[in-house]
């Protein structure tokens, strides 16, 4: 009996662990750099809070480069604008979305280890202040013009997946 007492609450501890992933909805991911001998790289996307509470997009990691920031712009005046790493992150409002765009917020790669060929995916690790590490497989798209509005009538939400790190 004691036995069964254990496993249900090992049971109901998995449910409401996986239940702050799935407040967290990675939409529309897609990679890009200026060519094949780019030594920086970016990834957009939209990233949708569904649950109560706001979290915090904190940091991101991916195998595709030495370094990976939280990235914006910042206008410094005169029509200058200057990438700057976002330390503390984004928030995610409860309820709401933030978009990482181009000429905005953005997953920042810095020396690539290899090119960003068209097509090809790139895996990263978000991660959230309460979601935790979410693995997102983002396709390459070199092609695609930038978009401040984007279309979300027509998202592909890419690949995601929870991990234990």
């Amino acid at each position: 009996m004691k036995l069964n007492a254990i496993f249900a609450g090992a049971a109901a501890l998995a449910l409401l662990s996986s239940a702050a992933f799935a407040d967290i909805v990675v939409m529309d991911p897609y990679a890009r750099s200026a060519g094949k001998s780019a030594k920086a790289g970016a990834a957009f996307m939209v990233i949708e809070n569904t649950g109560d509470e706001d979290d915090r997009l904190i940091a991101a990691t991916s195998d595709i480069a030495q370094k990976v920031e939280l990235h914006t712009h910042k206008n410094m005046g005169d029509g200058i604008m200057k990438m700057i790493h976002v330390e503390e992150g984004f928030v995610i409002p409860a309820g709401g979305k933030h978009m990482l765009m181009r000429g905005g917020d953005h997953v920042m790669f810095m020396g690539l280890n290899s090119s960003m060929d068209q097509g090809n995916t790139v895996k990263v690790t978000l991660t959230f202040e309460k979601a935790g590490d979410i693995v997102v497989d983002i396709p390459v798209d070199l092609q695609r013009k930038a978009n401040h509005g984007m279309n979300h009538g027509n998202m592909d939400n890419g690949t995601m997946k929870k991990t234990d790190n």
